[in-house]
């Protein structure tokens, strides 16, 4: 979850290294910190919070920076050890000859660390990562040779780790590492970059190297090696990316997420472009490789995800059973990796994750493929390890997403769903012909409603200022929306720290309406010629009776809705089975509101990270 960046090169190396933090702050802003080789000594400057604390940090201390050649730098979410100066990365060996900083979880540090001080190392953070530093020193005392030394020392390390390495003795050369977590190689001329994430170094070059787990890269200005844990070179591919410097900006929009939320309707249209050509086209999913007949006859789909992605997931579930009646389990992740499943060669098992890279989802895919079954992953980042790790993928082809809270990521995986759906009912021939051609027809219409609702956000706006002082919300609807309310609600925890929590509105006399009052506002999701439409009217006059303010999210003309609702939200009509992708839009729009007319960071929500690395 962390952020990381090296660089050797012509350059001057702090900015390179802080343009590069700059565009990772999103996995991490506990702390921050630089190591830079500077006049033959490696010095170190951190700060507490966010990266314009080190940078201020750093102008205080310039005059003690002559000519740096080479650094690496960390932006950190905390794991091991309270986000304090001292837990911040980089971290030294005993005599500082050494920096390291590490993204990841190293599981037997206590034992190695214990190990350690009897050999005389001194600690003096909490961090599993300071274990690391004092590993590598020890060896490159035995073997003078810093990639050597790193070798043996990973070697000895249990759980995940990215890392970056610099040695005093060892000028302008880094050496990185990596297992079970991310890291890449950004390939120039006469300079080189190491990261933990593309865009620390998009703004330098679009060549990259990703590294697979258990490799070594030895990188100097001019030259960049590879090895596997045995010290075998490997010949790798260099790769150019497909994003531009330009998705890093916010384009004159006050926090990425506005901007993100705004990009949606593009994203849709990117989403479907290739894939849905023609209503009177079947779905064309080249990327995905399993054979039709064995789609035909298959039976049952795990879907495994996580926060966002598995909300997404639960609308997947909705479609795939109602399209094409086939029985879809969906499961967090983290609780997936912890207990013993059916999966097996007949299953055909879906990942889904923004980043690729969620460590949890990454573990239930290797179990998955051990188990001998078909992998499909739908990612926004066909770079990363999770669609490396897959028999067929889906691209969200998102752009990137800088905004921890995810917004237009959970769109395209809506509606990459809807296109899985459809592409095996038309395998299936389960659906007819006429539904799905209007079906088709209003996906393409989708992103022009998005367009509506966006061009006029005034009612969102007044909305979320009329209710911003509410510490408490509950978000209700059935069906096919549920998995909307339980998204809405967690972005207003996401980004305002209100207790938010979706409930099916069915479930509200099961125990939640022991919560209603009047400081409990209830959100109800409501779309007309749906099978339980008159059943949420219903709960939520419920709620109206224990004196809690409603707010009605709907494409109803309905003028009774008026007359029960405190306010009401409206989006334009769409049929309910596709409705999750429109509402989506007004409810991230709420908690945006919200959030900022709280005065809270938007982009940054305390203890969140974008990129969650390790379980």
């Amino acid at each position: 979850m962390c952020g990381i960046v090296g660089y050797t090169g012509y350059r001057k190396v702090i900015e390179v290294l802080f343009n590069g933090l700059t565009n990772l702050e999103y996995r991490g802003y506990d702390s921050a910190g630089i190591a830079v080789r500077d006049e033959n000594e490696i010095k170190i400057y951190k700060s507490l919070g966010k990266l314009i604390n080190l940078k201020n940090e750093v102008e205080r201390c310039k005059s003690q920076i002559k000519n740096p050649t080479s650094g690496i730098g960390h932006i950190r979410w905390a794991t091991h050890g309270s986000p304090s100066l001292i837990n911040a990365h980089p971290h030294t060996c005993s005599c500082g000859k050494l920096a390291v900083v590490h993204n990841g979880i190293i599981e037997n540090y206590k034992a190695l660390r214990e190990e350690l001080i009897q050999q005389g190392c001194v600690f003096r953070s909490q961090t599993d990562t300071e274990t690391i530093a004092h590993l590598v020193a020890l060896e490159y005392s035995k073997v003078k040779d810093l990639e050597e030394a790193v070798r043996n020392s990973v070697k000895r390390l249990q759980g995940a780790y990215a890392i970056c390495v610099m040695h005093k003795d060892v000028p302008d050369v880094i050496v990185g590492a990596r297992k079970h977590a991310p890291m890449l190689i950004g390939v120039g001329e006469g300079e080189n970059f190491i990261a933990s994430d593309t865009p620390a170094v998009i703004e330098y070059t679009k060549k990259t190297i990703y590294l697979e787990d258990n490799e070594i890269a030895l990188v100097t200005k001019n030259n960049v090696k590879i090895t596997d844990i045995n010290g075998n070179i490997v010949n790798k591919k260099v790769e150019v990316l497909p994003w531009e410097p330009v998705a890093l900006s916010k384009l004159g929009y006050k926090h990425f997420m506005l901007k993100e939320i705004h990009e949606q309707p593009d994203v849709i249209r990117n989403v479907l472009n290739g894939k849905l050509y023609d209503i009177d086209e079947a779905i064309k999913l080249n990327e995905v490789k399993i054979d039709k007949e064995k789609l035909k006859d298959l039976n049952k789909i795990e879907i495994i995800a996580c926060g966002t992605s598995l909300n997404a997931a639960l609308v997947g579930k909705y479609l795939i059973e109602d399209f094409a009646g086939i029985s879809v389990e969906v499961e967090a992740s983290s609780e997936y990796i912890y207990r013993k499943t059916t999966t097996n060669s007949s299953t055909l098992v879906i990942g889904v994750s923004q980043s690729g890279e969620t460590a949890d989802t990454i573990t239930a895919i290797k179990q998955a493929k051990e188990k001998k079954s078909h992998v499909l992953i739908i990612t926004n980042r066909p770079d990363s390890n999770m669609a490396r790790l897959a028999d067929s993928l889906i691209p969200l082809n998102a752009g990137i997403e800088v905004s921890v809270a995810a917004t237009k990521s959970y769109s395209a995986q809506l509606i990459s769903f809807y296109l899985l759906a459809i592409y095996l009912a038309e395998i299936k021939n389960s659906l007819n012909k006429e539904y799905l051609k209007n079906l088709k027809h209003e996906l393409i219409q989708l992103p022009t409603k998005m367009e509506e609702i966006l061009s006029n956000t005034s009612n969102i706006q007044e909305c979320a200022r009329k209710f911003s002082s509410y510490k408490n919300f509950i978000y209700i609807a059935r069906g096919i929306n549920l998995s909307s309310a339980y998204e809405g609600a967690l972005k207003l925890k996401e980004i305002s720290y209100i207790n938010a929590t979706g409930y099916p509105a069915g479930e509200l006399k099961h125990g939640p309406i022991a919560m209603l009052d009047e400081t409990m506002p209830v959100l109800s999701i409501l779309i007309p010629g749906g099978i339980c439409y008159e059943k949420i009217l219903s709960n939520s006059e419920e709620a109206k009776a224990r004196n809690a303010k409603l707010i009605a999210l709907t494409s109803s003309e309905d003028e009774n809705i008026k007359n029960l609702f405190d306010f009401v939200i409206k989006i334009p009509s769409i049929s309910e089975i596709l409705s999750p992708a429109l509402t989506c839009v007004p409810l991230q729009l709420l908690a945006y509101y919200i959030a900022e007319f709280l005065g809270k960071d938007v982009d940054q929500p305390r203890n969140l990270a974008k990129s969650v690395t390790v379980e």
